[in-house]
């Protein structure tokens, strides 16, 4: 059965990059949950330095480190099961900033990263525009029911 352009042009556009970002942020939350519990990371790429400081300030506010996993986890939950992918690239595109921030600033040796961040979350924006459009309206938005009367 050969791909059509429509099937393809979501696979490249929506499915793909959807499976790839939430993969990616999965297995940072698993890992990031893994330290919580044991005190050790399942996967730790080399990092500066500086980097290693900086997440060692993360893990030592004590309640910050957790709530970041668990955005990711849920983020990577709605991305992996296409319940709410708008939702799921809202709640990880803050972390996603500072992943790129750090990258660029503090660890240039994970530039890698943020190019697959930057296009995986580019693409899946692309996808979900229509669900974000709203955002960007000037003004307040219409009611969809009609008021109610208020009662004498």
């Amino acid at each position: 059965m050969a791909l059509s352009m429509p099937n393809l042009k979501s696979i490249l556009i929506d499915i793909g990059p959807r499976l790839l970002l939430g993969g990616v942020f999965l297995i940072g939350a698993v890992d990031g949950f893994a330290f919580i519990f044991t005190g050790a990371h399942f996967i730790h790429p080399p990092t500066s330095v500086e980097g290693l400081a900086f997440e060692a300030a993360l893990k030592e506010a004590v309640f910050f480190w957790p709530l970041m996993k668990s955005i990711e986890l849920l983020g990577a939950l709605l991305l992996l099961t296409n319940r709410a992918p708008a939702l799921g690239l809202a709640l990880l595109a803050p972390i996603m900033a500072v992943i790129i921030l750090f990258h660029a600033v503090l660890n240039p040796g994970g530039l890698p990263i943020v190019v697959i961040l930057i296009v995986t979350g580019s693409l899946i924006f692309w996808a979900q525009r229509t669900r974000y459009a709203a955002l960007f309206e000037a003004g307040m938005p219409a009611a969809k029911t009609p008021a109610i009367p208020a009662t004498t």
